[in-house]
């Protein structure tokens, strides 16, 4: 009887600490792009397993501020800078200073000592404009923002939601950043007039100009490089005005009683082999020395990112969305 009872709390201990090796974690990454980050991370760490729960930004962002007052994440992984500066004001991040913090660019990092988030990489706005659809329609190939307010792209335009899609929410910053409140506003009403719908998805218009479906789907550059590359008709076009972007970043929820664990996903995030993985995706990484070139991508990406601030970005969220969810909404696919 004592050896059944002792053998009983033995398999308890061990199923204990099996699963305070699984870290759950909240993400806004690809489909496509999880599995190779967590193979490569469960390699580096054998015994520590990650169970994603994945979503748009804007929805796991909205996730995470409800389970405020009952955390489930243990660690937010590939969520939007800005969406991270939210969450560190509500209190939700944990300060660490993963390693390899000094390895990687000061402007990818939460500039607080210890940090609390580190970024990964940076993904920017770009249009997916099908060649064989335009040719049908007759439409130019665009250059710029203000070629999309042309009347030849009337309903053929899809854009993604900013209150779902991080991907919306860095192109509305963007132009409100680049061109000013007013004259920003005043373009989106323009653009408002030839989109179609707007998804709640940043990948989903390129898929859509991809099929056919409109000529132009504004989207970001690594799904824009991918669509290409898997054969869809398409121009990855970067516009001559300037691309809004975010960063790709992690951080530990102040919450977790999987510390250890958690510390050692962002000590891997910050690794060579990560970044190298970043970088088969992303033109721009944490680590110097590692960028790519995107093979469909025409244009230095680095070159052609509009100055962000981010603070104000974060700030100003909740009013850009409620005026943008004011003006434009009607066009949105239904959830």
């Amino acid at each position: 009887m004592l050896r059944q009872i002792l053998g009983i709390a033995a398999l308890s201990l061990f199923a204990t600490a099996a699963q305070a090796q699984e870290l759950t974690v909240y993400t806004a990454l690809e489909a496509d792009q999880v599995k190779a980050y967590q193979a490569s991370f469960e390699k580096a760490n054998p015994g520590t397993k990650v169970r994603w729960v994945r979503d748009s930004t804007g929805i796991v962002t909205a996730k995470l501020l409800a389970e405020k007052a009952n955390p489930q994440a243990d660690v937010v992984f590939g969520l939007a800078a800005t969406s991270l500066m939210l969450l560190d004001k509500e209190g939700m991040l944990q300060a660490y200073a993963p390693q390899g913090l000094d390895k990687i660019k000061k402007t990818m990092r939460d500039p607080a000592d210890p940090p609390k988030w580190v970024g990964m990489d940076i993904w920017a706005s770009a249009i997916c404009f099908n060649t064989v659809e335009a040719q049908k329609k007759k439409a130019a190939t665009p250059v710029s923002w203000a070629d999309l307010t042309k009347p030849e792209c009337k309903g053929q335009i899809a854009m993604p939601n900013p209150a779902s899609s991080g991907t919306g929410y860095l192109m509305v910053s963007g132009w409100l950043q680049m061109m000013g409140e007013e004259a920003g506003w005043k373009f989106m009403d323009g653009l408002h007039q030839n989109i179609a719908s707007y998804t709640h998805s940043g990948s989903k218009p390129c898929r859509q100009a991809a099929a056919g479906e409109y000529v132009v789907g504004l989207s970001f550059e690594y799904r824009a490089n991918k669509t290409k590359k898997d054969g869809a008709p398409i121009e990855a076009i970067l516009p001559k005005e300037g691309l809004g972007w975010d960063m790709e970043a992690a951080a530990i929820t102040s919450t977790t009683k999987k510390t250890d664990a958690a510390r050692k996903l962002l000590d891997w995030s910050l690794s060579e082999g990560a970044n190298k993985l970043y970088a088969e995706n992303f033109a721009i990484v944490a680590l110097p020395g590692i960028q790519a070139k995107l093979e469909n991508i025409q244009g230095d990406v680095e070159q052609m990112l509009a100055k962000n601030d981010f603070q104000w970005a974060a700030a100003n969220r909740d009013r850009i969305l409620a005026e943008w969810t004011k003006r434009y909404d009607g066009k949105s696919e239904a959830k």
